[in-house]
């Protein structure tokens, strides 16, 4: 019979001592920050970082969308198909490669980068975060998702 540890309540860890619960629930509260304006232009979280991934490079492949924004196949699209159904973007088979799908912004898909830019400032306000504290957060925090990146791939 194995043998069982004794719990104490002083050393089970509270739900607020987890690192990926903090992480989890500050998404949380960034997305509840950007949804009346998502809202307002029919977008989801995901399907507006597709527009900023595209606002700095149009015409790209599902696949290299993917790797950009951690999101496979299976998941992007369905979240392209709807964008497309809407207006913002539109996909094509690649003519060099009909494996490959290319996703580029129309003009509505591209006027909807204006409406966003200036929302930008109101999430950072929200933060309560002074700039050069708010620029070190992100670098740390893309430090993490490297790192955990490559343990979840099994390259230490």
């Amino acid at each position: 019979m194995a043998s069982k540890r004794l719990v104490t309540s002083g050393n089970i860890p509270k739900l607020d001592d987890f690192l990926c619960f903090a992480i989890y629930s500050a998404n949380l509260a960034v997305n509840r920050v950007y949804k009346p304006l998502l809202d307002q232009l029919g977008l989801t979280y995901p399907q507006y970082l597709v527009l900023v991934v595209l606002y700095q490079e149009d015409d790209q492949t599902v696949g290299r969308l993917g790797d950009k924004l951690f999101l496979d196949s299976s998941t992007l699209t369905p979240l392209l198909k709807r964008m497309e159904s809407v207006g913002y973007v539109t996909r094509q088979r690649d003519p060099q490669d009909e494996r490959q799908v290319r996703v580029r912004l129309t003009q509505q898909g591209r006027s909807v980068r204006e409406k966003v830019a200036g929302f930008r400032g109101g999430l950072l306000k929200a933060t309560g975060l002074a700039p050069e504290d708010l620029s070190g957060l992100r670098r740390e925090l893309v430090k993490l998702r490297a790192n955990l990146s490559r343990a979840s791939r099994g390259t230490d």
